[in-house]
């Protein structure tokens, strides 16, 4: 019996040995070969990616959220409220009115002229060469422009009429002759470029037909101010924040030193055309991610965020006398809008968001909305 019980054995033994071994799948009693990782928080760093072009990217400066499956990498920003072209929607309600002219009764001043009509007061200016004060006469013919006209409403933006609308704002600035600073008043009446749609587009296509840009933030991302209202004092610290519907203002002027390099690193792309033509606002910096990012001069920041898929984690700061500097690309924006910062601060740490092509800081300066090659203006190295 025990000799047959050993022969059992060894064939039991045996038949096991030709057996494959399988791995149960992992949560059924095996460990799993890779632990489960949580998706990051916001407070995390930036996840490594894959840096190398993809022929299905697409290149337009979209928000990230239009561009499905497009990777631009993990911004962190400080608590805020939405931009105010976000927090503060516009309805495309504007009335066209044919152009005519109109006799100035007694008693009649521009502002009654433009209720009648529906024209704006600048429109009717500019067609009537009037200037400030806009005196004018009983029984004097004034021609009144015919158009498209957007009443705005108190918290509106440039932007959000734009997107309403699906007209670029720059276009809206140029029908307007609007200038420096580009805030918007309640109750004023701008021009709308352009033939209405008929209807036939809808409000999200309108909106799919503008593509934010730089230009846009600085002339139009201000909320219009009621007539009672004042701008907002800058803020000392980014622990306190600025409502979307308050009017952030640049300084008076250039604070004395001029500007100062952003970051200590190799350029790897120079202002100017480029060698296939494409345009650079800026010049592109190579630097480590994480890499402190300096406020170049003394300002006030004007915008926080990542509207703009190329940039990224994007800072604007206006620093008076018609000059704003752009930083691009950042990973950890540590600044809050209408935040006063002085030329050396910190005000974020670099990365490889947006379209960088590496680790990489691109910066901007502008004149008025005229870019500046940066070069040209910072201390020589």
């Amino acid at each position: 019996m025990r000799r047959a019980g050993v022969l059992v054995t060894l064939a039991t033994l045996a038949l096991t040995a030709c057996i494959p071994h399988v791995d149960h799948p992992a949560g059924y009693g095996n460990p799993p070969r890779r632990p489960y990782r949580s998706p990051p928080r916001r407070d995390d760093p930036p996840r490594p990616r894959d840096d190398s072009p993809r022929e299905d990217m697409p290149r337009d400066d979209r928000p990230p959220q239009d561009i499905p499956g497009r990777e631009t990498g993990e911004v962190t920003t400080l608590p805020a409220p939405r931009p105010a072209w976000e927090a503060r929607p516009v309805s495309a309600d504007a009335k066209t009115i044919p152009g005519t002219t109109y006799v100035v009764r007694p008693g009649d001043t521009l502002s009654r002229v433009v209720d009648r009509s529906g024209a704006s007061l600048e429109a009717i200016a500019r067609a009537n060469d009037l200037e400030s004060p806009y005196s004018i006469q009983a029984g004097q013919r004034l021609q009144i422009p015919g158009g498209r006209y957007h009443q705005v409403r108190r918290g509106e933006t440039g932007i959000a009429i734009a997107r309403a609308y699906g007209v670029e704002w720059s276009r809206i600035v140029a029908a307007n002759a609007l200038v420096e600073p580009y805030v918007l008043r309640a109750d004023q009446r701008i021009q709308i470029p352009g033939e209405p749609s008929g209807g036939t587009a809808s409000a999200s296509e309108r909106a799919q037909a503008f593509t934010l840009d730089i230009d846009d933030i600085l002339t139009g991302g201000e909320p219009a101010l009621a007539s009672n209202q004042a701008p907002a004092r800058p803020i000392a610290t980014p622990r306190r924040v600025l409502p979307s519907n308050a009017v952030v203002t640049a300084p008076a002027r250039l604070a004395s030193g001029g500007f100062l390099w952003p970051v200590d690193g190799k350029v790897v792309k120079r202002f100017g055309h480029g060698a296939s033509g494409e345009r650079n606002d800026g010049i592109k910096i190579a630097v480590p991610v994480s890499t402190p990012i300096h406020a170049a001069a003394d300002g006030v920041v004007a915008y926080v965020g990542d509207g703009i898929a190329a940039l990224g984690g994007l800072v604007i700061i206006k620093h008076g006398g018609g000059w704003t500097s752009v930083y691009g690309h950042a990973s950890k924006l540590l600044v809050q809008r209408g935040q006063s910062v002085k030329r050396g601060q910190t005000i974020a740490l670099s990365g490889d968001t947006g379209f960088a092509d590496r680790p990489e800081l691109h910066f901007e300066l502008r004149k008025g909305r005229t870019p500046v090659d940066p070069t040209s203006q910072l201390p020589r190295t």
